[in-house]
């Protein structure tokens, strides 16, 4: 009974862990098998451990000319889409203007479009434009299908924001310009950097829209399903590694500073 009554009181928090483990194993299967010996193309079954792979990243020709492709996309259309997506989330959330609503339900759509639809309308605008398809229209594509997220993100902040404090700033004589930039801005900041982060992770990551409007460039997500194709080579794994103990530092490293803010202000 004992038993029972612990597991009763504790069922969310295990129902929790449970998730987050169930969530988190595919990176460790990839963890693992960066550190896998295959003896061959395949790297599907473990033979022994090594750290080769590690040693040389970009032992297979054409991964990290892919992935430098992929983080100079993910970076200009995470600056593109955090900019024009702050833009259109402070305009949606305190002014009132004509097709406010429209505007409003229309940057829910790409968040809702299933992903091969917009593909194809992507690739039929780019080609009735007569653009080479490219990095560059892949960058306009990940601005485009970034920008709700952001305006999504940034709002909801936005929106939880007390008009008091910038009122408080203008009433001691502050400017438009040093009332944003002092007061508005620095609450705004967790949303829009929750918002970059997601554009970057969705962009770095994004393979159906790359894959229509690409051309002859190749990504890193197309690479990895190229080489699937012909056997997954370990250094997948690696680059799949490092970028995971990357996110995970980032968001280590928020939470740490937004727990050191907490309490000083305490």
């Amino acid at each position: 009974m004992a038993l029972l009554h612990r597991l009763r009181r504790h069922l969310v928090v295990l129902a929790g862990l449970l998730t987050l483990g169930f969530l988190l194993l595919p990176n460790l299967v990839v963890t693992v098998f960066s550190f896998n010996d295959p003896k061959g193309r395949f790297n599907y079954t473990w033979q022994g451990f090594s750290a080769d792979a590690w040693r040389d990243p970009c032992g297979v020709s054409g991964l990290c000319g892919s992935l430098a492709v992929s983080l100079q996309i993910a970076l200009w259309a995470t600056l593109g889409a955090t900019v024009l997506g702050t833009m259109t989330a402070f305009a949606l959330a305190r002014y009132r203007f004509r097709a406010r609503g429209a505007v409003n339900s229309l940057v829910f759509l790409p968040m809702a479009m299933p992903e091969a639809v917009m593909a194809a309308s992507l690739l039929t605008l780019f080609l009735n434009l007569g653009a080479e398809l490219g990095f560059w229209t892949i960058l306009i594509a990940h601005v485009m299908f970034c920008l709700s997220f952001v305006v999504v993100a940034v709002k909801a902040r936005v929106m939880s924001m007390d008009p008091r404090l910038e009122e408080a700033a203008r009433d001691l004589y502050a400017g438009p310009a040093q009332t944003f930039l002092r007061v508005t801005l620095p609450i705004a900041a967790p949303g829009i950097g929750a918002g970059a982060l997601l554009a970057f992770a969705l962009s770095f990551d994004d393979f159906v829209i790359t894959n229509f409007t690409a051309g002859s460039t190749v990504t890193f997500p197309m690479f990895v399903w190229g080489s699937a194709q012909r056997g997954t080579p370990v250094q997948i794994n690696v680059v799949g590694t490092a970028m995971f103990a990357l996110a995970v530092l980032v968001v280590l490293a928020g939470t740490a500073g937004a727990n050191r803010r907490r309490k000083l202000r305490g």
